[in-house]
């Protein structure tokens, strides 16, 4: 998947410091299409009504820990529950503070597409987005 800067892209993290931070990046990297949410909780509404509509999210990057619904279940409600296979298959970032082997094991077999530690620059964000998607 090719990809491009009309992108539809949400960005879920309880700090909204946080939020501003990567869609300050996203944007330095090219993409304008940039929603955000609070936590888990707010999102998945957010991803399957856009689903539902035709207008789907392209691509998710999420933190993993949120009070609410966390990165990690929503991950998992993504992959598992999502009865729409194109939200199902959606690309998912984890974003995460630490860099805890068994997270990332975690975070893999609940099929995170990849994952970033913070902090982290606009570059290392891009790097894995192209990772994602080539």
């Amino acid at each position: 998947m090719a990809l491009k800067s009309n992108m539809k892209i949400l960005v879920i993290d309880d700090m909204g410091t946080m939020r501003k931070i990567i869609k300050k990046m996203l944007s330095q990297i090219g993409f304008t299409n940039i929603r955000e949410a609070g936590d888990g909780t707010e999102a998945w509404p957010m991803l399957t009504e856009s689903a539902g509509e035709h207008d789907p999210f392209e691509f998710v990057i999420s933190d993993w820990n949120m009070p609410g619904m966390t990165g990690i279940e929503l991950l998992k409600k993504v992959r598992e529950t999502s009865d729409n296979e194109e939200l199902k298959a959606i690309p998912f970032l984890m974003v995460t503070a630490e860099a805890e082997q068994g997270n990332v094991v975690k975070a893999v077999q609940a099929g995170v597409s990849n994952y970033i530690v913070k902090p982290f620059s606009a570059q290392t964000l891009k790097e894995k987005i192209n990772k994602i998607f080539n």
